[in-house]
């Protein structure tokens, strides 16, 4: 095994000696121009040689290629995958090392919701290749650059053309069935070349098509600029019909789409070179902790969304906790990545510096598991909320923090169901919040473990409840009901703590009656001293 390992590590650094291609990303990288490896970024204003040189000996010849794709996939394993991007360039963008341009910003385009279906379309093509000639190679006008030791390697070949991305997207509720809305999503969309070819004019659509488009919005992400991007589906199929002759017709638009390297190290000795590649395992296990951690993102937004959220001000809080936590946890993870990825491939780090940082996250609070637990009972929490509370139509809810129904001079009673337990003290947020203080958050160096015994949780169980819920649920209703035509009195809904409450304890809802009620005559209350 040890064997294996060390002949991966050694290949590594053999690949890291050659030269190599790699996406543009909407970046200016032209022939000639020097490419530091270790950061994944451009040297500007500083070359081998100077413009007149450049320009004089560079071979360029056309290259002409069009290509139409379509992805249902949202995961950046697949986005990358349609933008050609190697796995080394990835784990830049995952560190923020990379910022891209033109079409490749739809690398950054995700889902704002689990509710939501995706379909894109990816036109690409290209136009010319240019590259640097041997004159080039053999001569240099600044010699001086390679004992500078900012960049790693040269830009010698560029293939120029345009590429653009469709995303269409499809919002749903949770009662509409997620597989049809997803086919018939798929199928609009691979049927746009279909609707463009069949007319020069204006696009002949069906009624049923064209009620199926007015539910689908459009992004547009390109390398060729327009007076204005669609953002529907008819202005996407437009779009769709111009796109062959807006590079065709106006070559200056080509950009670079991928460009070759060659290392500096192989021209001077003198020059800095990329000491190591990073294992394709550790990439991967990066991109996993993102993709689940956007994950979390966008299920806690959909929470967020929910309207028990907005009336209920005490799980309202625990969410914009929950948030606050979560980002700064992201921003400084994706920070620590940003200063580890090229140490490493300097030859300043070795990869265990990478693969402590996976660990701490491992070992964290912060783990994928954890934080879709946290959210898992917060919404069931929403569930039982609803659930209960959509059975009294017509019964406002109020805020406890802003009960407006005790200051309406015309009421002279307000009956009130209360959920008792939803304002608490919450292990698990607190448990974040300590992690964000720890020596191994602040340093991500591994040397240090968290301690897990504060993460453990009380299990929610709704059974143990649900039976007095419904109990007074209902006893409120009759309640309600027997007393609808009393003008001055009002029905609310509300959460109060109760603190005397010994089923206080988290994710645990319980509601009781403020003023009961008598079996024999519905409309005779009386004050709850007790619960």
């Amino acid at each position: 095994q040890k064997e294996k390992l060390d002949l991966a590590a050694t290949m590594r650094i053999k690949r890291a000696c050659e030269p190599t291609e790699m996406a543009a990303l909407g970046r200016p990288l032209f022939p000639g121009m020097l490419y530091d490896c270790r950061k994944d970024s451009f040297i500007p204003g500083v070359t081998l040689w100077d413009k007149k040189s450049l320009s004089e000996d560079l071979d360029s010849r056309p290259q002409l290629m069009t290509d139409l794709k379509f992805s249902s996939s949202d995961s950046l394993s697949d986005k990358s995958s349609l933008l050609d991007v190697s796995a080394s360039l990835k784990a830049s963008f995952l560190g923020g090392l990379v910022e891209v341009g033109g079409s490749a910003k739809y690398l950054r385009n995700t889902k704002s919701s689990n509710q939501q279906s995706r379909v894109t379309m990816h036109y690409s093509e290209t136009s010319r290749f240019e590259q640097l000639t041997m004159n080039h190679l053999g001569q240099f006008i600044y010699p001086q650059v390679f004992e500078q030791k900012t960049a790693t390697h040269v830009v010698t070949a560029v293939l120029y053309g345009a590429q653009a991305f469709m995303v269409f997207d499809r919002s749903f509720v949770e009662d509409e069935n997620r597989q049809e809305i997803e086919v018939e999503l798929n199928f609009m969309v691979k049927k746009i070349p279909q609707f463009s070819i069949e007319g020069q004019g204006a696009v002949e659509m069906k009624d049923k098509d064209k009620k199926k488009a007015e539910n689908i919005t459009c992004t547009f992400h390109s390398d060729v600029h327009l007076e204005q991007n669609p953002t529907t589906y008819i202005e996407a199929l437009e779009v769709y019909k111009k796109l062959p002759s807006l590079l065709r017709e106006n070559p200056q638009n080509a950009v670079p789409v991928k460009v070759w390297l060659y290392p500096l190290s192989l021209l001077n000795s003198k020059a800095a070179r990329l000491v190591r590649e990073i294992s394709t395992q550790l990439i991967s296990n990066t991109e996993d902790i993102i993709e689940e951690l956007g994950e979390v993102e966008r299920r806690c937004k959909d929470l967020s969304r929910r309207p028990m959220v907005i009336f209920f001000s005490d799980i309202k809080e625990r969410l914009h906790s929950f948030q606050g936590s979560f980002r700064i946890y992201k921003m400084v993870l994706q920070k620590a990545l940003a200063r580890v990825l090229p140490a490493i491939r300097g030859g300043g780090m070795e990869e265990k510096s990478l693969a402590d940082i996976l660990k701490i996250h491992y070992l964290s609070p912060f783990e994928a598991s954890m934080l879709n637990q946290w959210l898992h009972d917060t919404k069931l929490q929403l569930h039982l909320l609803n659930v209960y509370t959509k059975t009294l139509k017509g019964i406002q809810i109020e805020d406890s923090d802003s009960l407006f129904s005790l200051l309406d001079p015309d009421i002279d009673v307000v009956v009130c169901l209360t959920f008792t337990s939803l304002k608490y003290k919450d292990a698990y947020l607190s448990t974040l919040k300590e992690f964000l203080k720890s020596d191994p958050f602040k340093e991500l160096d591994g040397e240090n473990e968290f301690s897990m015994t504060s993460l453990v949780q009380k299990s929610f169980n709704p059974h143990d409840f649900t039976s007095k819920m419904r109990e007074n649920v209902s006893h409120f209703r009759s309640f309600s009901e027997a007393n609808k035509d009393e003008t001055r009195m009002r029905f609310i809904i509300s959460a109060i703590s109760d603190s005397s409450s010994p089923d206080c304890l988290h994710f645990i809802i319980s509601c009781k009656l403020l003023f009961g009620w008598c079996k024999q005559n519905p409309k005779c209350f009386y004050l709850l001293l007790e619960n």
